[in-house]
């Protein structure tokens, strides 16, 4: 081999720690990925959020005013004032049980997540029986001899 052969071959050592630079590099790189990512998503939700909350107090404004006007179509019909509030108001009265009927059936249908519940419970029963690896003593494999091991 040529002096030149031997400037391009590095140490396990040099080695273990370029994979270790190189390593952290990554998921550092992988982090902060994530969380430019996440910011994106975070304003997009936020302006999302923003315009449900616009949408739903320009609704709350306007069910004051089409209700009058329900109840003023209705007296146009010939029916009294009164009649044609209390039909409105009754209107949303059954609407709002009617939704207070299927809110209570899909609340009945909710059930415990068993899945993950199981999974958890594997997990942990797994978990409880694992031991620790013993490591292996210097003398017994003969690769570990030639690193050198930092005091840290």
């Amino acid at each position: 081999m040529s002096a030149a052969d031997h400037s391009t071959e590095r140490s396990l050592g040099q080695l273990v720690a370029t994979a270790t630079a190189e390593m952290s590099a990554l998921v550092h790189d992988e982090i902060a990925l994530a969380k430019a990512e996440f910011r994106q998503d975070a304003k997009r939700a936020g302006i999302g959020s923003a315009a449900f909350m616009i949408a739903g107090a320009l609704a709350l404004f306007a069910l004051p005013v089409l209700s009058f006007a329900a109840a003023y179509g209705i007296h146009n019909l010939g029916l009294g004032l009164a009649w044609s509030f209390l039909i409105v108001g009754g209107a949303f009265l059954v609407l709002a049980g009617l939704l207070a009927l299927i809110a209570m059936a899909k609340m009945k249908k909710i059930k415990k997540p068993e899945k993950s519940i199981n999974s958890a419970k594997e997990t942990a029963a797994v978990l409880q029986k694992a031991k620790p690896h013993p490591r292996l003593a210097p003398v017994e494999h003969p690769a570990l001899e030639s690193v050198t091991r930092s005091s840290v």
